[in-house]
């Protein structure tokens, strides 16, 4: 069951990477990529729960603080950037 939804989440990742690519805006690409990650965390909990590493789900909870902080930095640098215009 572990390894259907390893796969269900890689389905995503082609889906979200497709839209990263073809995003009208860069909006769109940033969502695309904070999408990625999160499915990145999805992926790492449920490896671990599936090799029984439980902590594997520490890395993933790390992994989602710097998704966060990368998203929120990215998103105040390019409306930082439309502001100075």
């Amino acid at each position: 069951m572990f390894y259907g939804a390893a796969i269900a989440l890689f389905a995503c990742f082609a889906l979200a990477l497709i839209r990263a690519f073809a995003g009208p805006s860069v909006f769109d690409r940033v969502l695309a990529l904070n999408m990625i990650g999160t499915k990145t965390i999805l992926l790492i909990a449920v490896l671990g729960f599936a090799t029984d590493r439980y902590d594997f789900i520490d890395i993933a909870l790390v992994y989602a603080v710097l998704n966060l902080i990368g998203t929120v930095a990215l998103l105040r640098f390019l409306t930082a950037d439309k502001e100075a215009s």
